[in-house]
């Protein structure tokens, strides 16, 4: 793997993963197609019960990822992978929980429950692996939030670490990953507006 993205979801990372594939790191591993693919799921969620074999195979073809359920599993990735790039996305923490609780918090509330599906392994890495079922305590999810990144900023060498904000645009992620500047805007998509539009869609 070259590249891995340790930010939570809602701090860029499908603006993130457009980049990279396009900076020719593809493809890139995002909880968006996981959606799609329980098969997939399925491993991750074996893997965060303590199965690292379903953890390599979860990852089979992906030369990078970003958002969860990677994010979950980044202490593994960066042992696993020394010469990966680390990419940390950060934003403001309240408006971090803001966005998350109206679009992919909202998401899970309308969300079907149990079996081994996207849905059984979302609840199980992220609202409950991450946030340990508090998401909706304010305090305690941004707390989290800010305690993951104070983490992988203590822990991941500086040589190997970027922290980036999508609205840094490209030059300081194709700096840190050594490629030439696309001649083209930075991604930018699935703003909190966007999400709920496709969450009231569905509902």
């Amino acid at each position: 793997m070259d590249v891995i993205g340790v930010g939570f979801g809602r701090t860029g990372t499908l603006s993130l993963k457009i980049a990279i594939e396009r900076l020719g790191f593809g493809p890139c591993m995002h909880m968006v197609p996981l959606l799609a693919d329980p098969a997939r799921s399925a491993l991750f969620r074996r893997a965060a019960g303590g199965d690292p074999a379903s953890l390599r195979k979860a990852f089979e073809g992906c030369r990078s990822t970003v958002d969860w359920p990677g994010t979950y599993f980044w202490r593994e990735l960066v042992a696993q992978h020394a010469g990966a790039k680390v990419v940390l996305t950060v934003r403001d923490p309240d408006a971090w929980y803001d966005s998350a609780l109206r679009t992919i918090y909202q998401a899970a509330l309308h969300a079907p429950r149990g079996g081994d599906s996207p849905v059984a392994m979302i609840e199980t890495v992220v609202w409950d692996g991450t946030f340990g079922g508090r998401f909706a305590d304010r305090d305690h999810a941004i707390r989290v939030f800010e305690e993951h990144n104070a983490a992988v900023r203590r822990e991941v060498p500086a040589d190997r670490l970027l922290e980036f904000r999508v609205t840094d645009g490209w030059e300081p992620l194709c700096a840190f990953l050594g490629v030439p500047v696309p001649d083209e805007p930075f991604p930018r998509t699935n703003d909190t507006a966007a999400f709920q539009e496709r969450l009231a869609s569905r509902t």
